[in-house]
């Protein structure tokens, strides 16, 4: 029977998605995201013991005393495990996403009770939800909304879907059909009977419904920790992966205590909130009597006490964290704040150099963000662009399968350990089994087993398909899929007893020096001849963040450094790791200027200050301006762009709310800005000349090749000439001056638009061979993309061409006497000019930093030419 091809189609289906409804997805993903964050900001604002007391008051308004002191005990024990943070950034994932939940499944539930086609059609789909092992979602999850928050919410909502709608559907479906007829027989509209018979008597079984979505929420949201949305679903990932028993049990517990509380929580709201469930709790208050641990406060006394919480809360000043680290002094604050997110698959050399990394990118003055993610994950977040690089790629052959479908999305910056090797090993007792070979015909003592990893990871993919085949081992042997963490946990059983046992390893690892283990020989080399621990970023990271991109690539550890950090690491526990790392640096002196070397530590203070440098939308002031951003962001400075009009810029600069503009045309084109605000401005001088204003026309437009000849022709170009920005100097220029010199401004209008819009009518108007006048100047590329005639300017109303000069704030050489002197010498010829646009526009709009990059590969001398040391 032929294979049906349905995980092809369902690829298919996933990719057609992804490419022509990412809109919707963007969209959604920011929705989720900002719900998320606002959740979670509110959580993480007080000190943790007010919001623990705040959680007490509920529960005893809602259960009782002995629920509000449990509580209080249960979450103060959080607080002790150093899991508060963890804990909220859970807790907020799963409020989300049961808010989301019960929005779609409520009134889905309700239609599917008023409706048995609805609920016929529905329920398949419940039962597909409920029965799809949970991790199947984070697939599509971090496909369509990537890694992080929104995945994580996506993939627990969807999960946790199915019992609200069947809940909801059973409590109205359950409601005494008599009391239905009866409120209809008296005239009842359908939408009252609804609100005001079904659901009230329903409620119990609603809210029932509301309790196993947020139960089913919790449990995937530790799920959701392998795609980097942290919380305790992360930790518990961390202890799979390092085989932390307690970590894991720390974890767990907290995920316990959440559980409780919210099932306890949401049960008795549903008591409160349903009518028959308030006469029923009053009759048993009544017949039990008054006691102190079942006394519950009325609603008004848990909202004083809740609000007194709060005020005490902001009295003592807790919210809006006041504990923030220190700003990197001087010269060594290159990254200025600016936020870089590491990957990491929990394996020891990978969490050692990604800790380091955080440690030194934070000395360095970057907010870094390390997440956790199993290896698919990892690779499919950075091919997304939402994380910026991770330490531990094993190429060429390990994580082949992954570069093979991920590599054109990724950048390799290159290697820092090696090599390593990939191995099958034994304990040292098993006598004469010292290569693979020698495992043949020995099956019998192994039970036929192979103890493996992942199965994701590629090397397993490089033992089934390669290594056993080599040594005619793949018909005696079964490689068992597991992890790593039970990979060693069966070691660690077999060892203890001296029991026979063949597993996957690789070297470096801390297993060897625990155990007396023999790595098998591998005569024929199907293992490869190992591999480099390479740092991988997404596209274009090293080109937006050129410093940090050249330490990266520059990096490189020896076997007894990683050892050693990964010795502090497993020693500090879990949540230490970069205190283990900070304590390990102090051993190595010098190792953090050697791996982050600060060019220019002396910079002035100066760098301190971010730039605020405007551009305009042309192709010279593009490349000149992002130029500059990766040269002085290798030198330590910061800039934030920003685009604007030509008024408003030097309106900025004059005011000092902007630093520099490296496009100003002077002393024609903006001639007017620059005599009305000079006296607020300094001109740092030229970096290009000379250019010129012009009207064009294309070349199959006979006739015309001076402005002189378009007189008398205004109907050969329907009486227009096509403009840019209309606030320009040439356009004011051509309107005030060029046109009526030459007598044309009866007879032509100029249409105000924008650069883009007019070079998409010179493509239209070319294509179709169409007459057209269009604003241009030189240098641009139109004229390599098309043959177009400049019409010359007999009577110079457009002046004799302009230089192209940087201009500044009036203080600005003096906060920046260093860069205004850089700036001073800078020159561009129009070759260097015109292959940088070129490079730009190859390269397309959103690329602009890895543009100028590439560039800068080819011209390696223009760093130091535009900023020389002193």
């Amino acid at each position: 029977m032929p294979r049906i091809q349905f995980g092809a189609w369902v690829n298919d289906a996933v990719e057609w998605l992804t490419t022509h409804m990412g809109w919707l997805f963007d969209f959604l993903e920011q929705v989720f995201r900002g719900a998320y964050e606002g959740v979670d900001a509110v959580l993480q604002a007080p000190e943790p013991l007010l919001l623990t007391g705040i959680f007490a008051v509920i529960a005893c308004w809602l259960r009782g005393t002995l629920a509000g002191v449990l509580t209080f005990v249960g979450f103060a024990f959080v607080i002790s495990l150093d899991l508060w943070e963890d804990a909220m950034v859970t807790l907020s994932l799963v409020l989300v996403a049961t808010l989301i939940a019960l929005v779609i499944s409520v009134p889905l539930g309700i239609w599917a009770a008023r409706s048995n086609r609805v609920s016929a059609i529905v329920r398949p789909g419940l039962d597909l939800m409920q029965t799809l092992p949970a991790m199947v979602y984070l697939i599509p999850a971090i496909l369509f909304f990537g890694s992080g928050a929104a995945a994580g919410i996506v993939a627990t909502l969807v999960f946790a879907l199915a019992p609200g709608v069947r809940m909801t559907e059973l409590g109205i479906r359950q409601v005494d059909k008599e009391l239905v007829e009866a409120a209809e027989a008296f005239g009842t509209t359908p939408r009252d009977t609804l609100l005001r018979v079904q659901l009230p008597l329903a409620l119990p079984t609603v809210m029932a419904g509301v309790n196993q979505v947020i139960m089913l929420g919790l449990s995937m949201a530790a799920i959701a920790g392998m795609v980097g949305t942290g919380g305790l679903g992360g930790d518990v990932n961390e202890a799979i992966g390092q085989l932390n028993i307690g970590l894991g049990a720390e974890a767990g517990i907290a995920i316990v205590i959440l559980a409780i509380y919210l099932d306890r929580m949401t049960s008795a709201l549903g008591t409160q909130v349903s009518p028959l469930g308030r006469r029923a709790a009053a009759r048993v208050r009544a017949a039990q009597g008054l006691k102190i641990w079942s006394y519950r406060p009325r609603a008004s006394v848990a909202v004083v006490g809740v609000v007194v919480l709060a005020l005490v809360a902001g009295g003592m000043g807790v919210f809006g964290g006041a504990d923030k680290a220190e700003p990197v002094a001087g010269g060594d604050n290159v990254g200025q704040g600016k936020k870089i997110s590491i990957g990491y698959i929990p394996w020891d050399e990978g969490v050692a150099s990604t800790f380091l990394w955080k440690e030194i990118l934070e000395q360095r003055g970057y907010e870094v963000e390390a997440k956790q993610f199993d290896a698919g994950p990892l690779y499919t977040s950075l091919a997304q662009g939402d994380i910026d690089f991770q330490t531990d790629a094993w190429l060429p052959t390990t994580h082949e399968q992954y570069w093979k479908k991920y590599g054109s999305q990724l950048d390799d910056l290159g290697s820092w350990y090696g090599p390593t090797s990939l191995e099958l090993s034994v304990p040292a007792y098993m006598k004469g089994i010292d290569s693979l070979e020698d495992l043949k015909g020995k099956a019998g003592q192994f039970d036929g087993k192979i103890t493996g990893i992942e199965s994701s990871a590629g090397m397993m993919s490089l033992l089934k398909s390669k290594v056993l085949g080599a040594y005619g081992l793949d018909e005696e042997f079964k490689v068992v899929d597991s992890s790593t963490p039970a990979m060693l946990a069966e070691l660690k059983r077999a060892y203890a007893k001296k029991e026979p046992i063949a597993v996957t390893l690789w070297s470096p690892h801390w297993a060897y020096s625990d155990y007396k283990l023999k790595k098998l020989k591998d005569p024929k080399g199907a293992w490869g001849k190992g591999d480099g621990v390479h740092t991988l970023s997404r596209k274009g990271f090293a080109a937006e963040n050129p410093v940090v991109g050249e330490w990266l690539k520059d990096f490189e550890l020896t076997e007894e450094q990683l050892t050693g950090l990964e010795s502090e690491i497993n020693k500090a526990g879990k949540g230490r790791q970069q205190d283990a790392v900070q304590a390990w640096l102090k051993t190595q002196p010098g190792l953090v200027d050697k791996l982050a070397p600060v060019k220019n530590a002396g910079t002035p203070a100066e760098a301190k200050r971010p730039l605020d440098v405007a551009w305009f939308p042309w192709d010279e002031d593009i490349a000149v301006t992002y130029l500059w951003k990766n040269v002085l962001e290798r030198r330590g400075y910061r800039l934030n762009l920003k685009q604007m009009d030509v008024g408003p810029v030097y309106t900025g600069l004059a005011s000092g709310d902007l630093d520099l503009n490296f496009d100003a045309w002077l002393p024609h084109a903006q001639k007017n800005y620059w005599d009305k605000s000079k006296d607020n401005l300094h001109d740092l001088g030229t970096w290009y000349e000379p250019t010129s204003l012009e009207l064009a026309v294309p070349s199959y437009v006979k006739g015309i090749d001076s402005l002189e000849d378009l007189k008398g022709k205004a109907d050969t170009f329907d009486g227009k000439i096509v403009g840019i920005e209309p606030g320009t100097g040439e356009m004011n220029l051509l309107k005030t001056k060029v046109l009526p010199g030459y007598g044309l401004d009866d007879e032509y209008e100029v249409v105000d638009g924008s650069t883009p819009a007019m070079l998409a009518e010179l493509k239209r108007a070319y294509a179709k061979k169409e007459p057209i006048a269009v604003v241009l100047w030189s240098p641009h590329w139109a004229y390599s993309e098309y043959e177009l005639t400049k019409l010359e300017d007999p009577r110079k109303f457009f002046g004799e061409g302009n230089t192209i000069r940087t201009i500044s704030s009036k203080d600005f050489p003096e906060q920046y006497p260093r860069l205004t002197e850089w700036i001073k010498n800078f020159t561009m010829s129009e070759d260097e000019l015109g292959t940088l646009e070129q490079e730009i526009k190859d390269r397309g709009q959103g690329h602009e930093e890895e543009a100028v990059a590439a560039w800068l590969k080819e011209h390696p001398e223009m760093v130091d030419r535009m900023t020389p040391a002193a």
